[in-house]
Order: C-alpha cells, then sequence, then structure tokens
C-alpha cells in the first residue's frame, strides 16, 4: 500500500510540474499580449485580463500541488527547506534552487496582485515584472529536475512553452508601437467607429 502510495506522489509530482509550465507560459504570453493591447472587436478587453488573472491562479493551485507532493515524496525526502530556502536542497542543489527562486517569485506577483488596490499601481507594476522572470527560472527548473527531464515527452513540453514564449515576445518587440499611447488610441478609434457605426 505504501508503494502505491509513493507512486501516487511521484505521478503527481511529475504531472503537476508539467502542467505548471504550461500554465505559467500561457500566464506570460497573455501578459505579453496584454501589453501590446492585443483585442478583436469581438473581444473585450476584460476578458483577457480576466482570463490571464484566472490562468495565473489555476497555474498556482497546480505549482502548490507540485511543490507539496514533492516535499511529502518519501523517496526525495525533500523537506520543507528545499521548498522554501533558494540552493536549500541536498538534491540537485542548483536546480531545485531555480525552482525555488521561481515559486517565489510567483507568490510575490500573487500577493502583490491581491494587495493591487492598497500598494499602488507603479509598485504592483515594478512586482508584476517578477512574472517574466520566474518564466524562464521554471522553464530551466524543469529542464534540470526531475527523472523525466530529458523524456521525449517533457522536452517537447519545454520547446512548445519555450516557443510560445519567445514567439510572444518577439512579435511584442515588433508590433509594439513606438508610441507607447499609440495602442490606446487605437483601441480608442475603434470603440468610436463601433458607436459611428450602430
Amino acid at each position: 500500500m505504501g508503494g502505491m502510495t509513493d507512486q501516487v506522489l511521484w505521478y503527481t509530482t511529475r504531472a503537476a510540474g508539467a502542467v505548471s509550465l504550461l500554465l505559467l507560459s500561457g500566464v506570460v504570453v497573455l501578459g505579453l499580449l496584454a501589453r501590446l493591447r492585443v483585442e478583436g472587436r469581438g473581444w473585450p478587453r476584460f476578458l483577457s485580463a480576466a482570463l490571464h488573472r484566472d490562468l495565473a491562479l489555476i497555474a498556482l493551485v497546480f505549482l502548490t500541488l507540485h511543490v507539496v507532493t514533492a516535499v511529502v515524496d518519501p523517496f526525495t525526502h525533500l523537506g520543507v527547506v528545499s521548498a522554501t530556502v533558494p540552493f536549500g536542497s541536498y538534491y540537485r542543489t542548483f536546480w531545485l534552487g531555480l525552482g525555488t527562486i521561481s515559486l517565489e517569485l510567483m507568490i510575490a506577483v500573487a500577493v502583490t496582485s491581491l494587495l493591487r488596490h492598497r500598494i499602488g499601481p507603479r509598485v504592483w507594476r515594478a512586482v508584476h515584472w517578477l512574472a517574466y522572470g520566474a518564466w524562464p527560472l521554471a522553464v530551466v527548473h524543469s529542464i534540470g529536475t526531475g527523472s523525466d527531464a530529458m523524456s521525449v515527452w517533457m522536452l517537447a513540453i519545454d520547446v512548445v512553452c519555450i516557443i510560445t514564449v519567445g514567439t510572444a515576445a518577439v512579435w511584442g518587440v515588433f508590433a509594439a508601437p513606438r508610441d507607447p499611447l499609440a495602442a490606446e488610441r487605437r483601441v480608442a478609434a475603434m470603440r468610436a467607429g463601433a458607436g459611428v457605426a450602430r
């Protein structure tokens, strides 16, 4: 029975880690697109923000499941220190340390998002940029940690995440208007045009 439980924990840790990476990649892509104000006439702005927020919360749920199952797994004996102190683990110290830093950056982003109205938009925005640091750390963590790191399916997930976020980032560089307010003026003009059409 204990062996069965250990195996379930092991599979859960692996699956939750992979799902977390996919979701975090989606969050980063949505964040990059929102920064460019990518929206069409049939895609309301609040929906992009809500989807971004909800996906981030789901990513945190899976990340929590990934960390908790890894900590309680008797095979690795990671313990709470490994999950909370960067590079405090005896097991794959560097790779787990990157994962711990990524986790803590995501927690900082989540906490400041909950306190956004209290801390103000300037502080919130500054901390929110940490999400862009959490993502590459999570990718490198997934490549260097775990028994499945070099398996075809995990490498495929890593490649898909890197290509997707990389494409959104490159597109952001070339599609971003030189005038930061140009995108907002374009959206306002689209809305005004829609109002006139009625």
